[in-house]
């Protein structure tokens, strides 16, 4: 045997091998094509989702208000990552912890072969798991918590309240600003603990720190007990401060029978949660020590302990207290903490400043009972914003890229030194959406005016009395020479425009208004503000090209080097946009200001924290006959706290959005003020004309109305009985059940007011028994003034002004749905609608105003009726008027009056003041033919209705040839009146041309008619 070999036996030496030749992948060499396809796609992608952020940049830079957009993205962007390290570094650090006091032992009997194959598949990638799943979690964590960025950003920018809560006697503010983040934070970091310990157990039980033994049942290693020993103290002490600030959540509860702490709550919930939060600690402190001695049976005991006292503490003393000690005594013990409620409640909702009078009304008429009521019956509102929309636009819109909104809006405004209340309207545009892109982006791209008519009187016809219309604009209001009359921003504007051009070389491309010579049909325009965005550059037009998916926008030869993109032209959107902490009014308005068109919108701060307040949900309390669902989906919130903190405008021309704090002493405003410092101008720069239109918000009065219906009690002993509740009625003139009746702007004298301002109105009547039985007669009149007055930077000190006036409640006065009932089946008023409904025409009930004068209250509802036809509206016909139950029906509202005042009612009424608003220039007044036709459609229904008395009479002697002359004399009458409905419908219909559907069909000129005084 050869010992030199370097084989075990001695045979020759392996021949060395060759080298391996290197094999070749099995699959095809992606090509560089689809690398670069692929590239690209994902560019475009990033492009794509970076060009919607560059947009909303621009378009905020444009606004002035890029501070809004930074602020608001970098916190939230802080608070992300904050949350993100927050949630993943614990998990990760428990994860770690796990994996490194692991136990290092050979596979054997006592660790299943299955877990050693999960360790085997986990080792390649339990670097990425221990970083990737942290970092997932974290991620969605600090989403959730980073849409929490107002109640944070409050936190840290509160102001003091200056008022202690009733029942610790701590500043209002620690419930409005420091409650809800500490509550948001604990319990984000309950999450955390919670998240990170399941992650560390589950590293544990995979490497053998916790296992399942056949035999033996579950083992842990020393390293899991000191590492769960360590998440349970944390997860107790962060309890223990859940525990303790659930001792001032109790404020806010909403469960009892009103919301605040009661009595069960202050003498045994409080109590407890102030014991549960000290055991939890001490069980804490019991666990660290446990996880460093070993010994595991106090902190055992201890935790068995907080989960009795839980029980008992928290669950059964409570409910013990509430059963056999509150219960037989409620109304006695609970006294005291109602009081705080409709304390808390009133203040919450700016009811504690609230004039309650004791309105003895009467049911009974006399002869000039309305004699020293001037102020209030000659503003009285006949013509019906919620109807007169067709008559607006048959008579105003002139072409069919002009439209008005379906309800329109109630304002006042000073023509010849006397305020009127007036109808207003915003001439809009109106694109039909199949229309070409030239068309809906670059044609038709604004409005045209405003339209305004009288409210307390119409014109020959029963049309509205226009004091501002025509195209251009013309009317008592239109004086101003500064006046813009271009609407580029309102509530129905096209989804985008493209406007503006350079100086020179440029033809105008945008249709303006019909033109008022023979050369062309409608004059064009070139748009010279700065409203939007910049699209004069190649960047720019591709951004918006991908933003609204248009290839005419990056291609079309009417983009210049000028061109300004509008878009986001909603007034409310644009206020939402820049003040996103804001609840915004469900309507916004438009009026003259210095010679601009503006849409004045109400801003509120609102909160879910005020402590004894109770809640309301916004959406049903906002919620009447004239809320569309899309104004109640947008408020879905419930709120406790509400205040008219800011006023808005938006200018129709330009878009630009100002902010004025018309509230400064809220204390919420004031830490958005802080947070951001440069958006809210102050009341004093707002100018006298802007002073003269802002007017009390609808939707705070809404709400107060409906927190008012059961906390106008202030004694807690009639509350807690809860047999003097009121409700809202039922708007009587529509034919949807259950639908509250609107509150109405219009100008009034309170009985205990020395003069009328323009208020907005509501009336209250008991709420529904038991049984679902109500009794629809007035308990309440409720009014605010609306009138911030005329000075420059300065509120009326009378504005807002809650008035409350109590109607005995042995008097029967009947409510809104009553008095209506007493119209419905009033023979002479159904007989007299039955005739005006022949010939297929529809007679409309119009708003019924609810009015307290005379020492009553007295109703009056405007009866409008439309013909058949395309191009008919509805005209005022009628005026119903009723007070207790007497009715009166007649062609104007001092004949109405004058019925049922004993012949002579002494009211002077807005009639008297109708001058010459129904007759062209240089017509004598005493020729009026449309008022004519009016009085013979009169005379006729007057002779009808006596025809059908008189046929009764005769039919009930057995007179037949009486009762032939009868109906021969209906049948004449009924001819009259249907000749003198058709003279007057006919006449209408050719004072102006049928408005076509869409802009394409729009007529080449249109006449502007001369009854409104605006031709």
């Amino acid at each position: 045997m050869s010992h030199g070999s370097d084989t075990p036996f001695g045979g020759p030496p392996p021949r060395p091998r060759e080298p391996q030749q290197p094999s070749r992948p099995s699959g095809k060499k992606v090509s560089p094509l689809t690398i670069t396809i692929f590239a690209v796609v994902i560019i475009v992608a990033v492009f794509i989702f970076l060009s919607n952020f560059y947009a909303d940049i621009l378009w905020y830079n444009q606004l002035g208000y890029s501070e809004v957009y930074w602020t608001e993205r970098v916190a939230k962007i802080i608070i992300f990552l904050i949350a993100l390290v927050l949630m993943a570094v614990p998990m990760w650090f428990s994860m770690r912890s796990a994996y490194k006091h692991r136990p290092v032992y050979a596979p054997d009997s006592h660790q299943p072969s299955s877990m050693s194959r999960y360790q085997s598949q986990l080792e390649p990638v339990r670097r990425f798991l221990m970083f990737g799943i942290p970092l997932v979690v974290g991620i969605f964590a600090a989403v959730a918590v980073a849409g929490q960025w107002q109640t944070i950003m409050l936190f840290f920018n509160q102001s003091a309240w200056g008022s202690p809560d009733p029942q610790f006697n701590i500043d209002l503010s620690f419930f409005m600003f420091s409650l809800p983040f500490i509550a948001l934070l604990n319990g984000f970091l309950i999450s955390v603990v919670l998240l990170s310990g399941v992650a560390g157990m589950l590293t544990h039980y995979l490497y053998g720190g916790i296992r399942v033994e056949e035999r033996g049942g579950i083992k842990i290693g020393k390293a899991a007990r000191v590492h769960a020993a360590i998440v349970v103290a944390v997860f107790l002490l962060l309890q223990a401060v859940n525990f303790w600030i659930g001792q001032y959540e109790t404020l806010t509860d909403q469960s009892g029978r009103v919301a605040g702490a009661l009595y069960r709550d202050v003498h045994a919930v409080i109590p407890a949660k102030m014991i549960l939060a000290i055991i939890a600690v001490l069980i804490a402190i019991t666990y660290i020590i446990a996880a460093f001695t070993g010994r595991w049976r106090l902190p055992l005991i201890g935790t068995a302990m907080l989960v009795v006292t839980m029980i008992v503490a928290a669950g059964i003393y409570p409910f013990l207290v509430q059963q056999y000690q509150v219960v037989p005594s409620q109304r006695e013990l609970e006294s005291q903490y109602i009081d705080r409620n409709i304390k808390m409640t009133r203040q919450a909702f700016a009811l504690d400043d609230i004039e309650v009078t004791q309105y003895d009304a009467t049911v009974n008429t006399e002869k000039n009972a309305l004699a020293k009521e001037t102020a209030t019956t000659a503003n009285i509102r006949l013509l019906d914003p919620n109807l007169v929309s067709a008559a607006f636009a048959q008579l105003q819109q002139f072409r069919g890229y002009y439209t008005f909104a379906d309800t329109l809006n109630v304002d006042r405004y000073k023509v010849d030194n006397k305020v009127e209340d007036t109808v207003i309207a915003a001439r809009e545009v109106n694109v039909a959406p199949t229309d070409t892109w030239v068309n809906q982006h670059i044609s038709y791209t604004h409005g045209y005016g405003l339209v305004a008519a009288y409210g307390n009187r119409v014109a020959a016809g029963g049309r509205p009395d226009f004091m501002l219309g025509g195209i251009p604009t013309t009317g008592a209001l239109s004086n101003d020479d500064k006046y813009e009359p271009r609407i580029y921003f309102g509530e129905n504007s096209p989804q985008y425009s493209i406007v503006g051009g350079p100086d020179e070389g440029w033809d105008d491309r945008e249709l303006d208004r019909p033109s008022t010579s023979g050369d062309s049909p409608d004059t064009r325009y070139t748009f010279q503000g700065s409203g939007g965005p910049n699209v004069g550059n190649m960047f720019n037009r591709i951004v918006y090209s991908l933003k609204f998916a248009s290839t005419d926008l990056l291609l079309s030869n009417d983009v210049n080097s000028e061109s300004q993109i509008l878009y986001d032209r909603d007034p409310k959107e644009r206020v939402s946009k820049v003040a996103p902490y804001l609840t915004l009014d469900t309507n916004a308005y438009p009026a003259i200001v210095d010679g601009r068109v503006q849409w004045i919108i109400d801003g509120y701060t609102t909160s879910n924290n005020f402590p004894y307040a109770q809640q309301q949900q916004l959406a049903s309390a906002v919620s009447d006959s004239l809320t569309s669902s899309q104004d109640i989906n947008a408020l879905n919130n419930r709120v406790n706290y509400l205040r008219n903190s800011v006023k808005a405008t938006v200018d129709a021309y330009d878009g630009s959005v100002k902010l004025y704090a018309w509230d400064p002493e809220d204390p919420l405003l004031k830490a958005w003020q802080k947070v951001f410092p440069n958006t809210i101008k102050p009341m004093q720069d707002m100018s006298s004309e802007l002073m003269e239109h802002v007017r009390y918000p609808e939707d705070m009065f809404k709400v107060q109305r409906e927190v008012l219906s059961k906390y106008h009690v202030d004694d807690p002993g009639t509350f807690y009985q809860g047999n003097d509740e009121w409700a809202v009625p039922d708007d009587p003139t529509t034919s949807t059940s259950k639908v509250k009746q609107p509150p109405y702007y219009m100008s009034l004298k309170m009985p205990t007011q020395d003069q009328a301002t323009f208020s907005l109105t509501s009336t209250f009547i008991p709420a529904g028994s038991a049984n679902g039985q109500q009794r629809n007669v007035m308990f309440g009149f409720l009014s605010a003034n609306a009138d911030a007055g005329s000075v420059a930077g300065t509120k009326d000190k009378d504005f807002g002004k809650l008035r409350l006036l109590e109607l005995p409640t042995d008097t029967a006065v009947p409510g809104p749905g009553q008095a209506q009932q007493n119209f419905d089946t009033n023979t002479k008023v159904t007989t007299e609608l039955n005739l005006l409904r022949q010939g297929a025409s529809e007679v409309k009930n119009g708003n019924l105003l609810s009015l307290p004068v005379g020492g009553g209250i007295l109703y009056v509802q405007p009866v409008y009726v439309q013909s058949s036809g395309a191009t008919s509206y509805p005209t005022l016909r009628k005026v119903l008027v009723s007070f207790g139950d007497q009715v009166g029906f007649a062609d104007t509202l001092s004949e109405a009056l004058d019925e049922v005042f004993g012949g002579d009612s002494g009211a002077v009424t807005g009639e008297n003041d109708t001058g010459d608003s129904g007759k062209k220039d240089g017509e004598d007044e005493t020729k009026q033919p449309s008022q004519t036709e009016e009085e013979k459609l009169s005379k006729a229904l007057e002779d009808a209705n006596n025809a059908i008395q008189a046929g009764q009479e005769a039919l009930g002697k057995g007179d037949f040839e009486a009762y032939g002359k009868s109906q021969e004399a209906l049948q004449d009458a009924l001819k009259r009146a249907t000749e003198a409905d058709d003279a007057i419908n006919g006449k209408t219909a050719d004072d102006q041309s049928p408005a076509p559907e869409n802009a394409s069909q729009a007529p080449s000129e249109s006449a502007v008619p001369t009854d409104g005084g605006n031709g």
